[in-house]
C-alpha cells in the first residue's frame, strides 16, 4: 500500500504494510524519539502529534496517516539547540531516565498550544496518559509550568 504523509515536515512517500502501526513507520522514517513501550496504549512513550493531536502511534494505522501531517518531538529542537519547551524540562529536572520525555515533551505542547497559562491540575489532566516511573511527576508539572511562562514572555519560537 502506498502512503504520503508529512513527518516532522517533510513529506513522505513509503510503501507500508496492511496493518503497520504509526510507530513503526515514524520509526522507520527515522524520527527514533517515539519509543515502543507496552504496544496496547497504556503508557504513552510512543505519543506523537498526528494534525497536532496527541495519539498513541502503537494504536493508530500507519494507514490513517495518509495525507496528514505528523510531529514528533524531532521537530521542535535538536540537542544543539532545544526548543524553550524541551529546555524547561532540563532546567527543572524533569528529564530523568529519558524514555518517557518525549511523549510528555509533545503532550505538553499541544496542552500550550490550546492553554496559555494552565493550571497544574489541567497540566497534570492533560499528561495523565503518558507514565513516567522516574520523576513522580512533580518536576514534569514545573516544566510545563516554566515553559507556559516562557511562552508568554514570547521565548519560544
Amino acid at each position: 500500500m502506498k502512503l504520503q504523509l508529512e513527518l516532522n515536515g517533510t513529506q513522505h512517500y513509503v510503501e507500508i504494510e496492511p496493518g503497520a502501526s504509526l510507530l513503526a513507520l515514524v520509526r522507520r522514517l527515522g524520527a527514533w524519539s517515539v519509543r515502543s513501550g507496552c504496544d496496547v496504549g497504556d503508557c504513552g512513550s510512543c505519543t506523537v502529534l498526528l494534525d497536532g493531536k496527541p495519539v498513541r502511534s502503537c494504536l493508530v494505522f500507519a494507514a490513517k496517516a495518509q495525507g496528514r501531517k505528523v510531529t514528533t518531538v524531532e521537530a521542535l529542537g535538536t540537542p544543539d539547540d532545544l526548543h524553550p519547551l524541551q529546555q524547561a524540562f532540563v532546567d527543572v529536572g524533569a528529564v530523568q531516565c529519558g524514555y518517557c520525555t518525549p511523549g510528555m515533551v509533545l503532550v505538553a505542547y499541544e496542552l500550550l498550544s490550546r492553554i496559555a497559562r494552565p493550571s497544574p491540575q489541567e497540566i497534570r489532566q492533560a499528561i495523565a496518559g503518558n507514565l513516567c516511573r522516574c520523576t513522580g511527576y512533580r518536576k514534569i508539572v514545573e516544566a510545563v509550568e516554566l515553559g507556559a511562562a516562557w511562552k508568554s514572555e514570547g521565548r519560544w519560537r
